[in-house]
């Protein structure tokens, strides 16, 4: 039981690490293209909540997937609000 412990948290610690290595080396062109990729990921993440959701059995794992299905919703509406904002700063301002 403590080597699962142990090896969730390394795994855990190495994928925080790795993720913001990742990002801190992504030029500033390519945030907006890689947001819209993250868009897709919660999306994904998404369904499988509401697929876990729905073969819930017990009270706790019906909660346990509405607060999935809930901050997957939330991640996917405020990820695609953030793209629309960034894109809408390289369209090119009307002449007056």
């Amino acid at each position: 039981m403590t080597e699962g412990i142990w090896a969730a948290l390394y795994i855990l610690l190495l994928a925080a690490f790795t993720g913001y290595e990742v990002i801190c080396r992504v030029p500033v062109i390519l945030h907006t293209p890689l947001m819209s990729g993250s868009n897709f990921i919660h999306g994904v993440v998404l369904v499988g909540a509401m697929v876990a959701l729905g073969k819930a059995d017990t009270p706790t794992e019906t909660v346990i997937g509405f607060i999935g299905v809930l901050l997957g919703a939330m991640n996917a509406a405020g990820g695609y609000a953030v793209t629309e904002r960034m894109l809408k700063m390289f369209e090119k301002k009307k002449a007056p």
